[in-house]
């Protein structure tokens, strides 16, 4: 529901979408199995697979972008055209070499700090007639943050850096410069590393951005999905 400002103009323009729900969330079966990040990577190569999907592109907002990470550690990139990461920084856990984690989460604290509630996620304001449906769907299918735990500490306890460093595809990472979990500047690190790795900040936006500013996020995100086509 959260993607619908992204599904109705891809669909518009003919691309083919597929909004997967991971497990525990959504619309997607309740299940104590299957509780860490990778595990969600293996439900999303199934999909694909089963599917018979080529030659994607990849997009996900933060643990969905950790998803696609693990994805790509796991199975790596030979079938995926290209990944769209949405405010979500490759390592949580703040030590000294990495000053981008999730708000104060340290090792000192972890993983204790992962049980206090997020709080606000987002910056602006997101259009009515959307909250309302968001709304609706989260009464329909609440999330069960107690059940959820575990797989937010394990989501908690990766680093992507060497996976993103590494990866031999298009990934244009999308942060908002007003994100309450993340210091965006993480992508200024990642940029230096890879000729492949692109970075947008969107101001004034939060963590959902790309319903926080549905306009600026799809003209990237159709920038992007350009650039992946001609390469």
């Amino acid at each position: 529901m959260i993607w619908e400002n992204q599904i109705s103009v891809l669909l518009e323009k003919d691309y083919r979408v597929i909004n997967l729900d991971a497990r525990n969330q959504g619309d997607s079966q309740r299940t104590k199995k299957g509780t860490r990040i990778s595990k969600h990577a293996v439900d999303l190569k199934e999909l694909i697979s089963d599917l018979d999907i080529k030659n994607p592109i990849l997009m996900g907002n933060s643990m969905g972008a950790a998803t696609i990470y693990a994805y790509i550690s796991l199975f790596g990139t030979k079938n995926i055209k290209g990944v769209i990461s949405i405010d979500q920084t490759p390592k949580m856990i703040n030590t000294k070499d990495w000053k981008y984690g999730y708000k104060d989460l340290s090792w000192e604290n972890f993983p204790d700090y992962m049980k206090l509630p997020i709080g606000k996620v987002t910056y602006q304001k997101i259009d009515q007639r959307l909250k309302q449906k968001i709304k609706i769907q989260e009464q329909k299918n609440p999330y069960d943050s107690e059940s959820n735990l575990p797989l937010l500490i394990d989501h908690s306890f990766q680093d992507w850096r060497s996976i993103i460093y590494d990866i031999d595809i298009p990934i244009l990472f999308v942060v908002g410069d007003k994100s309450p979990l993340f210091n965006y500047r993480f992508i200024d690190i990642l940029k230096k590393k890879n000729v492949n790795i692109k970075g947008v900040v969107i101001k004034n936006v939060g963590h959902i951005i790309m319903a926080e500013n549905p306009t600026l996020f799809n003209k990237e995100m159709f920038n992007f999905i350009d650039l992946t086509q001609n390469n």
